[in-house]
């Protein structure tokens, strides 16, 4: 870039200014910084930098009421909304508001700083787009961790648009959550959502449940019975399990999906209807082409946008949070008190599998306010199904806490003499960490230790160690 490009930076944390003033400059850029939304819109009648990059919660006039001002007056002027609030709300409203990117703190400068360069080129390079509508709330989609934060955009850039969206997501992922998501947030949000479930229907009534059928069209139909694809006519109409559809209702779907247009079963008269599909699967749908078990031009009919929702495991970081609201919720629906997890009790179900993804936990935390005893919740209140799964291998920062986590666990299973076990696996990997370090010499494994050479030699015949070689002469303990 340039030197005569100029950023503006609002936000009313001194060093988050700070921090971008110097990366910015040090990039040739031209930085002037605000503490509030209210000295941009002034300074705005004067002057017009070339990206503004705001905080979306400020102090009197917040970072969207900015973004609608800069749509109003200044168009074509790219904005980039941040905020430590990283959730669906914010992102769907700054890319409603007409926001270029949204950016959830904490960031990371480099990156920051690409994204204001990339906001100026497209200021060149596109034209004005039409701000599109306020949303309405979706706080049952929460997450923190980069994968959501992809998905939470998807939703954002779509939240204008009728395409086809195919959604990709193990089971329990929370997939209709965003099928949900997606037509709220879309021009048809104020007509119906209508989902059906391949999996769960049996395959002579498909036909029937999605396209309706006529009076006498079989043994039974005692009246007309509109389908789902009329019954979501102006809307959405979301098939979840996709790849279960049997080969005969997809060449039906794809005839619809073509002429926009249908028959009902044991009907003869065309059934027209405008319905945006929503499609979603656990499957991979191209392994299924490639076997014969789906359409191939089936699914690049559906395949227009792919979502892919990420599984618990690769969104740690969200497991605490979704677990309070999972525990509200409980609360909420039971009319107790929530229940209140300790640390070590939410990095415990961090660490763990989770195959049952959303719905596992969420199940889970429904159990804790029904069954654990006291207020807080500690490791030995959880499921014992919990307590007997392996820990997925996490990165451990804190050996105090993981100890903690496994003396409660221990506890929990009804185990005694703890420092009986503990302590000589302890003393062992101590040892054996030593040994490693000093490439088997007892001497100086010793020192590091704090312990006399000899002392070393004992503790390792007392444990039944087998330990090459070594400086196996004899000396003083220190």
């Amino acid at each position: 870039m340039s030197r005569s490009e100029t950023v503006w930076i609002v936000d009313d944390d001194r060093s988050i200014r700070w921090v971008l003033e110097k990366a910015l400059q040090q990039e040739g850029m031209t930085t002037q910084s605000f503490d509030s939304a209210d000295g941009v819109m002034s300074r705005l009648a004067r002057q017009q930098p070339d990206v503004i990059i705001s905080d979306i919660r400020m102090p009197g006039a917040s970072g969207l009421d900015l973004l609608a001002r800069i749509r109003e007056q200044h168009p074509r002027l790219p904005v980039i909304i941040m905020t430590a609030h990283s959730d669906l709300d914010s992102a769907v409203a700054s890319y409603q508001g007409g926001a270029f990117e949204y950016l959830p703190k904490p960031f990371d400068v480099d990156e920051a700083v690409a994204l204001v360069k990339r906001a100026n080129q497209h200021a060149q390079e596109q034209q004005n787009q039409e701000a599109p509508p306020t949303l309405t709330r979706t706080p049952e989609i929460i997450g923190e961790a980069p994968a959501m934060q992809e998905v939470f955009r998807a939703i954002g850039r779509l939240s204008h648009s009728n395409i086809t969206v195919l959604i990709n997501g193990e089971s329990g992922t929370g997939k209709e959550l965003v099928a949900h998501a997606l037509h709220r947030h879309s021009p048809r949000a104020a007509s119906p959502f209508i989902a059906l479930n391949m999996a769960a229907i049996p395959k002579d009534l498909m036909e029937s449940e999605l396209f309706g059928h006529e009076k006498g069209a079989f043994t039974g139909a005692a009246n007309l019975r509109r389908g789902r694809f009329e019954q979501a006519d102006g809307g959405t109409l979301f098939l979840d399990e996709i790849g279960d559809m049997p080969a005969d209702t997809q060449t039906r779907l794809l005839r619809v999906l073509a002429d926009g247009e249908f028959y009902r079963v044991g009907g003869h008269t065309p059934v027209k209807v405008d319905v945006r599909i929503i499609a979603a699967t656990h499957q991979n749908l191209e392994t299924l082409v490639h076997a014969g078990k789906f359409r191939e031009d089936l699914f690049h009919r559906l395949n227009v946008i792919r979502i892919h929702i990420p599984r618990m495991s690769d969104r740690r970081e969200d497991i605490p949070t979704l677990a309070r609201h999972f525990l509200s919720r409980a609360a909420q629906e039971l009319a107790v008190e929530p229940k209140l997890l300790k640390s070590e009790t939410e990095e415990y179900l961090k660490n763990l599998p989770w195959p049952g993804n959303v719905r596992q936990l969420e199940n889970t935390c429904r159990w804790i306010t029904v069954m654990a005893s006291g207020r807080e919740v500690h490791i030995g209140d959880l499921p014992p199904e919990l307590l007997s799964l392996p820990q997925d291998s996490a990165p451990v920062t804190n050996w105090e806490q993981a100890l903690r986590q496994w003396a409660d666990q221990a506890l929990a299973r009804g185990q005694s003499n703890l420092l009986d076990s503990a302590v000589p696996t302890f003393e062992r990997i101590m040892i054996e960490t030593a040994l490693k370090h000093t490439a088997g010499r007892r001497r100086d494994a010793a020192v590091l230790l704090g312990w006399g050479r000899n002392t070393l030699t004992r503790k390792i015949k007392e444990l039944g160690m087998k330990v090459d070689g070594g400086d196996d002469d004899e000396g003083d303990d220190a």
